[in-house]
């Protein structure tokens, strides 16, 4: 761990105020949705997220300031933004489970929240594990890139492939589907408390399910999102500071634009065109510093370009701004039935209560 410290861009003192604002952060949040579970109005989570992304914003261009450029870190700040920009798409995208998950399990509107928030703290546990794992396969095998690569193309594509599929329903997984059988619980709601006793005998609340099914999915969306932004950035500061200023809005954002989240019909094809450019950039990477002796010979491939952090700056803000008005435009002129169609169980997003 002090050695992938060690090569950041931020020194120990740095990691540690980070880490401290981010507890602290967290426990504000946790105190006050703990005090008063309720489901934010749009003037609350608008008021939230823009302080979100002000912070990002903040950040970066201290970064831009106060940071130079390093061994694992040619540009801090713009790496910084492209991984922000790239792990909070592949966030929205991820919103589309949420209400899905929500939607399936039938959560109050009022106990979302709470929901929401323990999800994002086993998110930012989950990558912090993932970021650690990652740095420490870097530092140790450069090859890692090729294996990053090829992951992110497979996803890219699966990803393609299921973005005209429609999502008819949550589809529960194997560890979820075995508490829901295994564990005594109890269908009725207890407010946010996951563990009941009725009669001596302690129970799981469905409330204890929606959270073991956020994790879970949680999980699987760090497989995604850490190879996707060492893609970006091998400085292990950038990438935790990244995912955190992505997921520290989320729980706003999910009460924010669910209904645009129905019109954002070209988003899937939008993050698979971007996995599969980091995917390939990772790929022409690890051939610029290939050392298997069975490529090449050992030696780095000459005509393998390493890609500039400003072409795959631009190369995100064109795909994302490229995506979101041909999404806008083409979902304008679908009448309401064509859309619902289209966007699965996402069209009940406005009549949930």
């Amino acid at each position: 761990m002090s050695s992938i410290i060690g090569d950041s861009v931020a020194s120990p003192t740095v990691w540690l105020v980070t880490l401290l604002v981010t507890v602290g952060l967290l426990l504000v949040d946790v105190i006050i949705i703990g005090r008063r579970p309720h489901e934010p109005s749009m003037k609350e989570a608008s008021r939230h997220l823009a302080f979100y992304i002000l912070l990002a914003v903040a950040f970066g261009l201290g970064l831009a300031v106060f940071a130079e450029p390093h061994e694992l870190s040619e540009a801090p700040a713009a790496e910084f933004f492209a991984g922000w920009l790239t792990e909070y798409s592949l966030s929205v995208d991820n919103l589309f489970i949420f209400i899905i998950i929500m939607a399936s399990f039938g959560v109050p509107r009022q106990f979302q929240q709470k929901a929401l928030m323990i999800g994002i703290v086993l998110a930012l546990i989950f990558r912090g594990i993932f970021i650690v794992l990652g740095a420490a396969a870097i530092n140790e095998f450069s090859w890692v890139f090729y294996l990053f690569g090829a992951f992110l193309i497979y996803t890219a594509v699966k990803l393609a492939k299921e973005g005209s599929e429609d999502e008819d329903e949550y589809e529960e997984n194997k560890l979820v589907a075995f508490a829901e059988k295994r564990l005594p619980a109890t269908k009725e709601w207890h407010g946010t408390k996951m563990f009941v006793t009725e009669n001596g005998k302690r129970l799981i609340t469905p409330m204890f399910l929606v959270i073991l099914a956020l994790g879970t999915t949680d999980l699987l969306f760090a497989l995604d999102s850490i190879p996707a932004i060492y893609g970006l950035t091998k400085d292990p500061y950038l990438v935790f500071t990244a995912n955190i200023f992505a997921l520290m809005g989320l729980r706003q954002l999910y009460f924010l634009i669910g209904g645009l989240l129905e019109r954002l019909i070209y988003l899937s094809y939008g993050l698979a065109f971007l996995l599969g450019f980091i995917g390939v950039k990772l790929v022409l990477h690890a051939m610029h510093e290939n050392e298997l002796p069975f490529i090449n010979g050992g030696h780095h491939v000459e005509w393998a370009p390493d890609i500039p952090i400003w072409v795959s700056l631009s190369v995100i803000l064109g795909t994302l701004l490229v995506t979101t008005v041909a999404s806008l435009v083409a979902s304008a002129r679908l009448d309401a039935a064509k859309r619902d169609e289209m966007t699965g169980p996402r069209r009940d997003w406005d009549n949930d209560d």
